[in-house]
This record gives C-alpha cells, structure tokens and sequence, in this order.
C-alpha cells in the first residue's frame, strides 16, 4: 500500500507562483509512475502531468504547458509540481497519484487526499 503525502497548496494571486510536493514513501518499482491531477467544482478530473520513474520522462496537459513543471525531489520517491504564472481558471483541488501495471495494462493504483489551489485574480 502506497500512502501519498500532498502539501503546497494555498491562495495565490492571479500571475502568481506555487510549488507543490508528493511524497510516496512506501513506493515500490511495481509502481512505476507518479502524476499530477486536478478537479474542479462542475468538471470531471483532469490530467494534469507525470513523472517515469524508470527513465525520468514527463508528460504535461497542454492547458499548463510552458507553465507547470513536474519533477523528483532531492529525496527518494517525492514529486514537485511547480506552478508558475497561475491563472484563476488552475483553481482546483490538486491530487497526487500513483500508478503502475495491472494484469499487464498501466492503472493509477493510488490517489492523495488532495491539496486546494485558489488562484485569485
């Protein structure tokens, strides 16, 4: 069981900045990737970015492209989000995520509690 721990959220002005971590301590090579999601009030959660462990590789949603970055932290099975120029429509409750294969297909296997994102403008 992977337990994944979110921080970084908060209130921040429209243009703004906002780093956000997950860390998965008990994260195993079985689960081999960790991403970003987010959901807001009215719309159905949406991708948002990933992190391989495997070979480091990312992907991003084009909504933040050129504006979010996901990363590894300097410690072991941690993630980093870092949100620059937040626009109010990021406002969202974040989630981190952790996947891996299941019966041989990719599945996100385990979700965080979520960390709020309020982008004021």
């Amino acid at each position: 069981q992977v337990q994944l721990v979110e921080s970084g959220g908060g209130l921040v002005q429209a243009g703004g900045s906002l780093t956000l971590s997950c860390a998965a301590p008990g994260r195993t090579e079985s689960t081999s990737m960790m991403g970003w999601f987010r959901q807001s009030p009215g719309k159905e959660r949406e991708f948002v970015a990933t992190f391989a462990w495997s070979d480091n590789s990312t992907s991003c949603a084009a909504s933040v492209r050129g504006r979010f970055t996901i990363s590894r932290g300097a410690a072991k099975n941690t993630v980093f989000l870092q949100m620059n120029s937040l626009k109010p429509e990021d406002t969202a409750v974040y989630y981190c995520a952790a996947g891996g294969l299941q019966v041989g297909k990719f599945a996100w296997k385990y979700w965080g509690q979520g960390t709020q994102v309020t982008v004021s403008s």
